[in-house]
């Protein structure tokens, strides 16, 4: 019998949605009681929650939602613990490889240990939710990950971290008011000086794993969460399912492992 193992995040207006965007909101519009039913109206940006980028995020005129193939989207793969890299760690093939053995094509979940600070988790000081930890501090991949990623001709990935990206290589760490400066503090202290941080991450690398992979139809999902650290270290069958969003360049997904 397969055991069904949920990936997901849940998602409403407690989430924290991405710097700059706007959030997500739901109200009822109808009531049981004066309409006879009750009925719901949401506005909100893709990209927040348990979500998959299609390529036309970041290429204009590339695959939307609806368009990217099924099959692209289940299948064998890893799912991996990376968490060791820790708070701002980069995250490297030789990491990756010494915990398992990635086949071409696989899809691979990468397991940074940033979803047990998640909003949904229990609150301090009893539990592990820390947002802004979460949002600032994840670790994220550079230029070799990238490399090894379409060498191993890997077309979907993703991260329990609300980005693939490194946060030295988004607005997080480079210009969000209030919160680069600090980032950039700790970075220059995890990896030795300002001079290290701009050849880790040189100005072309901004968002590197969405502009570097895209083009390729190598896409991902971030936001993973749920029952991801049960599953460390191996193979399985893996499902991302996001509605049929025509056009869309984004969307939220329900992400399962399949266990025999």
């Amino acid at each position: 019998m397969v055991k069904l193992y949920d990936l997901s995040q849940p998602l409403n207006q407690e989430a924290p949605f991405w710097p700059l965007y706007p959030p997500f909101e739901v109200k009822f519009i109808k009531r049981k009681a004066e309409h006879g039913v009750n009925a719901q109206y949401i506005m909100t940006p893709n990209h927040m929650g348990t979500h998959l980028d299609a390529p036309l995020h970041f290429v204009t005129g590339g695959k939307s939602i609806d368009q990217i193939p099924l099959t692209q989207l289940y299948g064998p793969g890893v799912i991996v613990d990376v968490s060791e890299v820790g708070d701002l760690g980069i995250i490297t093939p030789e990491v990756i490889e010494s915990k398992v053995k990635v086949r071409d094509g696989d899809i691979v979940l990468l397991y940074t240990g940033f979803s047990k600070y998640a909003w949904y988790q229990k609150p301090k000081p009893e539990g592990t939710a820390d947002e802004e930890r979460y949002m600032h501090l994840h670790p994220g991949g550079t230029r070799p990950l990238v490399e090894w990623l379409l060498k191993k001709k890997i077309k979907l990935w993703g991260v329990d971290a609300v980005s693939t990206d490194h946060p030295m290589n988004l607005p997080i760490g480079r210009f969000l008011p209030r919160v680069h400066e600090r980032v950039r503090a700790l970075a220059e202290k995890k990896f030795g000086g300002r001079e290290a941080v701009e050849k880790l991450f040189p100005p072309e690398d901004y968002q590197l794993t969405h502009n570097a992979l895209f083009p390729f139809d190598c896409i991902h999902i971030e936001n993973l969460g749920g029952e991801i650290d049960k599953l460390l270290n191996t193979r399985t069958t893996i499902g991302c399912f996001p509605w049929l969003f025509k056009g869309g360049e984004a969307a939220f997904c329900r992400v399962v492992a399949f266990e025999e």
